[in-house]
């Protein structure tokens, strides 16, 4: 078995995918774990996983250990409230990764997502779970005086999670936090169930206290004068090994569970090719030809019904073979390139937003450049009357995933 490092790990970080809530940029959060040798670090950002993968990447490039987990909302009682959850393997990847999705796609209520407790002990496998600070569902549970349920769901979940389930214990110098923590404490004892110490981390450094404020304030939709709002302490920032370890002194326990903490992780997501659909494409066809079919189709609704209509300076048919050669230019580059399918999904979804009065813009970028999509109708600009540049957008020297920038009303 490793060796346990006596290091405080900071497992709840909000980086600015935690959205008017963390404040921290995860390039410089690998820049403070190079410049501090940091051996472990854990993302929990609220409600998506959108910057796991660049934390994984970039967090682990300056040698520090990813921790990947993110912050749910659970419906509880007619309570809801965050938890937070952390994946120590691939299967309990796919599982956050399902549980998020669940939480916006389950329920009708759009601003605020949420997973029910059925959904949650479904898909727990390889699954470690906090109960979070006084402000999520438990603390919610709590201070509303529901303590029958607290202690309900509680045991709910460490039947299901049994020892991947912590009670966390949180010091940030809010008076609430102290009124919680004597009730966990007690709770603790009362249902076996281990503490971890941890810390709120939504920014950098103690001088960035003011700014947070005013950002959690823009997602409240308070002003910074209004007395009654709700305001952090300024005490959450990332503070050293040493500062913690003397802050969790009392608690020699939820300490040794923390720096035990990523000892139980095996994992971090990688980076993966695209995956597109596959395509229904007539058996005496394929997927290049269908693409050919639908672009010749296309350029001679535009030659016929647009580019013949202006004022030419050449003959019909000399304009023809200029559309056509570049065509089959840009149809060679397409296949070669093995994107001969995501031309025909982007212009079928487009289609079917113009056929049903949804309004499209024109396109923008380099996608402009590309005559193939003018004639799939995905974008409305001429390439060649315009004199743009189709390698601009693709080009077989530089292997990147095409991107169309097209405006949806």
């Amino acid at each position: 078995m490793p060796e346990v490092n006596k290091q405080f790990n900071n497992i709840k970080i909000h980086s600015q995918y935690s959205i008017c809530e963390g404040a921290l940029k995860i390039d410089e959060l690998a820049e403070y774990c190079k410049k501090n040798k940091i051996k472990a670090i854990g993302i929990a950002d609220s409600y998506n996983l959108c910057g796991a993968l660049e934390f994984a990447e970039k967090i682990s490039k300056v040698g520090t250990q990813p921790l990947i987990g993110t912050q749910i909302n659970l419906l509880y009682e007619n309570q809801i409230g965050k938890i937070t959850l952390y994946a120590t393997s691939e299967t309990g990847y796919k599982n956050l990764t399902k549980l998020s999705s669940l939480s916006y796609l389950k329920n009708s209520t759009l601003n605020e997502p949420h997973c029910k407790i059925e959904d949650l002990i479904y898909n727990n496998q390889d699954l470690i779970l906090l109960t979070g600070n006084y402000k999520n569902l438990f603390g919610k549970l709590f201070f509303a005086n529901k303590k029958r349920y607290f202690e309900e769901l509680l045991g709910k979940l460490k039947n299901t999670f049994e020892n991947r389930f912590y009670l966390e214990i949180q010091r940030h110098s809010e008076t609430q936090e102290k009124h919680y923590e004597g009730y966990l404490l007690e709770i603790s004892k009362k249902f076996e169930l281990p503490l971890i110490a941890s810390q709120e981390v939504y920014y950098l450094n103690s001088e960035m206290s003011e700014a947070h404020d005013a950002l959690v304030c823009i997602g409240e939709k308070q002003f910074i004068d209004d007395s009654k709002r709700f305001k952090y302490s300024n005490q959450h920032f990332i503070k050293n090994s040493d500062e913690l370890k003397n802050l969790f002194s009392d608690l020699p326990e939820a300490l040794e569970n923390n720096y035990n903490f990523p000892l139980r992780f095996s994992f971090k997501p990688k980076k993966s090719k695209p995956i597109l659909p596959s395509l229904s494409i007539n058996e005496n066809t394929s997927v290049e030809k269908e693409l050919l079919k639908q672009a010749q189709d296309g350029l001679k609704n535009r030659l016929k019904n647009f580019i013949f209509k202006k004022k030419l300076t050449k003959p019909h048919e000399e304009i023809e073979k200029i559309y056509t050669d570049r065509l089959s230019h840009e149809l060679n580059i397409i296949n070669s390139m093995d994107y001969s399918s995501y031309f025909l999904i982007v212009s079928d979804y487009i289609k079917w937003a113009k056929k049903n009065l949804i309004p499209v813009g024109p396109g923008r970028g380099s996608g402009a450049g590309s005559l193939v999509a003018y004639c799939l109708d995905i974008t409305d600009l001429d390439p060649i009357e315009f004199d743009l540049i189709f390698e601009r957008f693709l080009n077989p020297d530089r292997i990147s995933m095409p991107d169309f920038d097209i405006d949806f009303c």
